[in-house]
C-alpha cells in the first residue's frame, strides 16, 4: 500500500499545496498513492493522538510512505529519527518531497539509520550529563535536592488546599480527577483525605 500523508497545524492552514506536492512528485516516479492521511494537529501532540500514530502502526513490510517533508512527521529532530528508523527496520520506504530523501532498504538508508540510533543516543547521555551536572551545581550551593520524606511531603503539597478537597469531594469528583487538578499524585490526596477525614459523600 502506498500512503500520503499530509499535516497542517492550523484550520487556517490549507492541505492543498501538500497533496499538489505528492501528487507531482509521484506522477513522475509512476506511483499511485492508495490512501490519504490527513490531519489538522499540531506535531507537539503525542503521536497517540494523532491520525499518524495509527498510520505507523498499521504500516507493513513494503508499504511505501510519502509526505512532503519530514517536519510533517515529528516535533522535533530525535522524534522524527525516531519514527524514520522505526520504518525503517519494519521494511517501509520513507520518501519526503522538498527533501528528496527515499529512505528503505538499501545501504544509504542502513547508513541513515546507524546515524538516528547514534544520534538518539548521544542525545540521551548530554541529557543524562546536563541533569548530572544541575544536580551538583544545586549541591554544592546548598540545596536540599529531591522532595521531602515520609508524610511531610505530601502535608506540604496540599497544605491551604484541604477546603478546595472538600468541595471536590462533594462533588463526587475521583481521587486521580483530583490529583491531576493539583498537579499531584493520586496516592498523595488518598493519604491527605484519609489523615484530615476528607470522606467522600
Amino acid at each position: 500500500m502506498n500512503y500520503g500523508y499530509i499535516r497542517v497545524s492550523t484550520d487556517k492552514q490549507t492541505t492543498e499545496n501538500q497533496r499538489f506536492e505528492i501528487n507531482k512528485y509521484t506522477l513522475e516516479r509512476f506511483i499511485v498513492i492508495d490512501t490519504w492521511i490527513e490531519e489538522t494537529i499540531s506535531a507537539t501532540k503525542r503521536l497517540d493522538e494523532r491520525k499518524f500514530g495509527k498510520l505507523l502502526q498499521d504500516l507493513q513490510k513494503g508499504d511505501v510512505l510519502i509526505t512532503s517533508e519530514l517536519s510533517r512527521l515529528g516535533r522535533n529532530l530525535m522524534q522524527i529519527m525516531s519514527i524514520l528508523n522505526s520504518c525503517m527496520e519494519k521494511g517501509i520506504t520513507v520518501y519526503t518531497v522538498k527533501e528528496k530523501y527515499e529512505l528503505g532498504n538499501n545501504i544509504n538508508s542502513k547508513v541513515l539509520a546507524f546515524a538516528f540510533g547514534l544520534s538518539a543516543e548521544i542525545e540521551r547521555n548530554l541529557i543524562s550529563q546536563r541533569t548530572k551536572e544541575a544536580l551538583a551545581r544545586k549541591k554544592a550551593e546548598g540545596k536540599i535536592l529531591g522532595r521531602p520524606l515520609g508524610r511531610k511531603s505530601h502535608k506540604l503539597k496540599l497544605t491551604d488546599r484541604e477546603d478546595e478537597i472538600k468541595k471536590m469531594l462533594a462533588k463526587k469528583v475521583s481521587y486521580s480527577a483530583i490529583s491531576r487538578l493539583l498537579d499531584v499524585h493520586r496516592l498523595t490526596v488518598a493519604k491527605f483525605v484519609k489523615e484530615r477525614n476528607l470522606i467522600k459523600t
